[in-house]
């Protein structure tokens, strides 16, 4: 079967689409036709070598994924032909994957193949991020940094369904359209956004910060919060890793929370499949609809990649297989 593997530790020139033995089904697993895979940030730190799972190459990526059931063992809960999604840590830009059950999840009928890859990874992501970390509550204001990536427009989308006011940062005008067809209701540019936060709230602040950014925004972030705000710090796309003076937590009464959604869902038995049947109204309304910017045959995944290490996507880029 086709698979897009790195075949070396270079970047997105590195990746090749070889021919490799089909998976068979582990005891415990599912095996999935995949139809199509979301493209994540964290494929193209794999590729150089910069995430901490650090596999040898030749490895195959991609962690997200839809598709059709081919193959369960005897007591699963899915038939063959079942619409599902998957997650896993690698592996799923293939023709067919291998995924424990646990970490497969039902697609509604509604949702096609390619919104569905989008969903696992940054949905899930967003409803830890937004109900189990950040408490949100229906009126409160969100200010969603990187609001036109895929994180973002995720994190925008639920804060939007439900019930808060969503306040999207961004780096472009062309990126603040993207943010607004996700759902936010007013953008601002990271130039500045303090200030135009201030402005926009009455110079109350926002109740709560999504930072999957980082960097040099940080500080500014924690001045934008009202009394009893919460940082949720997300991820650092910008490289930098920020650090905060204590000081100013204690003064403004503010928190800054950690948002690791892996480390605390995947040991949790049940906890994936909650969060799962808490987002799926959602999905089925409408509200949660991935903002697709890009879509590539596998063949064309080192394009793909590249994309997103030129920093030009807005919401998701999907491999179509």
């Amino acid at each position: 079967m086709r698979a897009v593997q790195v075949v070396e530790l270079e970047g997105p020139s590195s990746v090749r689409v070889n021919d490799i033995e089909p998976p068979t089904r582990e005891d415990g697993h599912v095996l999935i036709d995949v139809a199509a895979a979301g493209v994540n940030f964290p494929d193209l730190l794999l590729t150089k070598g910069l995430y901490q799972y650090k596999p040898d190459p030749p490895f195959t990526l991609g962690s997200e994924c839809a598709g059709t059931v081919r193959e369960v063992g005897e007591g699963s809960r899915y038939s063959v032909g079942d619409r599902v999604v998957a997650f896993t840590m690698s592996g799923v830009f293939a023709e067919t994957v291998s995924v424990p059950e646990w970490a497969v999840l039902p697609l509604p009928d509604e949702v096609e193949f390619a919104a569905g890859a989008c969903l696992p990874m940054n949905y899930l992501t967003a409803h830890f991020t937004l109900v189990t970390r950040g408490e949100l509550k229906e009126g409160q204001t969100v200010l969603v940094h990187g609001a036109a990536g895929g994180v973002g427009t995720a994190v925008v989308q639920l804060a939007a369904a439900l019930g808060a006011r969503v306040i999207g940062v961004v780096s472009t005008e062309a990126k603040a359209e993207a943010a607004r067809r996700a759902g936010a209701h007013e953008t601002v540019l990271a130039e500045g956004f303090k200030d135009a936060v201030k402005e926009l709230t009455g110079g109350a602040g926002v109740d709560a910060v999504v930072d999957p950014v980082g960097g040099d925004r940080f500080t500014d972030s924690l001045r934008s919060l009202a009394p009893l705000g919460k940082l949720l710090v997300v991820g650092f796309t910008a490289g930098d890793i920020p650090t905060v003076k204590v000081n100013r937590l204690l003064l403004n009464n503010i928190d800054v929370r950690g948002v690791g959604w892996g480390a605390f869902a995947l040991p949790r038995e049940g906890f994936v499949a909650h969060e799962w049947d808490e987002l799926t109204p959602h999905i089925v309304s409408g509200a949660l609809d991935p903002l697709i910017s890009e879509r590539f045959p596998l063949e064309k995944a080192s394009d793909a990649l590249s994309r997103i290490d030129d920093r030009v996507v807005t919401g998701k880029v999907v491999l179509e297989v």
